[in-house]
């Protein structure tokens, strides 16, 4: 029998949800969803990781699955919205991350 591909092991597996899940906690805190997620660089999801005291994943697997965490907490939160667990401890820091859209100066 071949040797089984580590990436592919349950092993594996339950080390990408346990990063799935600490990144996702870590953005929700900050309110950052998953649009906000897909929209920024690898660099920047890098950055966000150590951030958060995580080392970045390899795959992009890891965050399909941060994105679909935040999804099913922000459909859960809105169901729920006087649970504890609904509140976002640090929602300022979001602008560290997520840059609002800059308005052009108008000519005139």
């Amino acid at each position: 029998m071949a040797p089984q591909d580590y990436s592919h092991s349950d092993h594996a597996q339950k080390s990408r949800e346990s990063k799935a899940t600490a990144l996702a906690r870590y953005l929700w805190d900050r309110d950052i969803d998953s649009s906000d997620l897909e929209s920024m660089t690898p660099d920047l999801r890098r950055k966000l990781a150590r951030a958060a005291s995580i080392n970045p994943p390899s795959t992009n697997e890891t965050w399909t699955s941060v994105a679909r965490m935040l999804d099913d907490k922000a459909s859960w939160a809105a169901a729920n919205p006087a649970h504890p667990s609904s509140a976002r401890a640090y929602v300022d820091e979001k602008i560290m991350w997520v840059k609002p859209p800059i308005t052009p100066w108008s000519s005139g």
